[in-house]
């Protein structure tokens, strides 16, 4: 065993850890090599100094200040880098970066995941995502939508001019004296009857 080795082995030589090969050779490299044998000593007096010292309770701030500065804080690129430069490296990884956002990601898989429903219910093919049929489709959507509305607010047009006729007609044929039925005055005919 080397002075290199016996550097490795020496914090678990202190603590009593090794197993037992491995502390008899630590040992007797320490009993030829005076080098190694006074690094051991400041060790072992260092361990004996540090468990004689009272222990201290962090305050809650300082956890709390070291929580937030390892999730939130500037310090979060240091101790975890952004999953696509983990991935594919610096320069290819903030090229990425865009892309691994969860907003995006979102909505890449939502687009897939709907892609896939339309798919499968509709039996759509690659030619059915030609831009000039969905262009064409979406305008026919538009124009029978705008056909409909029109159509019904003409009829509602048409309902309200035939009413209106109607009343206008009904008033010119009934005698001048003689009371309008309930229904088209809106009840005044009862206080005309009194």
């Amino acid at each position: 065993m080397n002075c290199a080795d016996v550097e490795i082995l020496l914090a678990e030589y202190v603590d009593g850890t090794l197993h037992r090969e491995a502390r008899s050779a630590v040992k007797a490299h320490l009993d030829t090599c005076i080098t190694c044998r006074d690094l051991a000593h400041d060790a072992a007096g260092a361990v004996a100094f540090i468990e004689r010292a009272s222990e201290v309770d962090a305050p809650p701030e300082l956890v709390t200040r070291i929580l937030f500065e390892v999730t939130h804080g500037p310090s979060r690129s240091v101790i975890k880098p952004p999953l696509a430069q983990r991935w594919f490296g610096k320069v290819f990884g903030a090229w990425l970066g865009p892309v691994f956002q969860p907003r995006f990601a979102m909505g890449m898989a939502t687009t897939v995941l709907s892609l896939a429903v339309l798919i499968r219910a509709r039996q759509l093919h690659p030619a059915d995502l030609n831009p000039f049929k969905l262009w064409n489709a979406a305008e026919m959507g538009v124009s029978r939508t705008w056909e409909r509305g029109v159509k019904y607010y003409e009829n509602l047009r048409l309902v309200f001019e035939i009413q209106t006729r109607l009343k206008e007609w009904n008033e010119e044929t009934a005698p001048a004296g003689a009371p309008q039925p309930a229904s088209q005055t809106g009840g005044q005919g009862r206080e005309n009857q009194k």
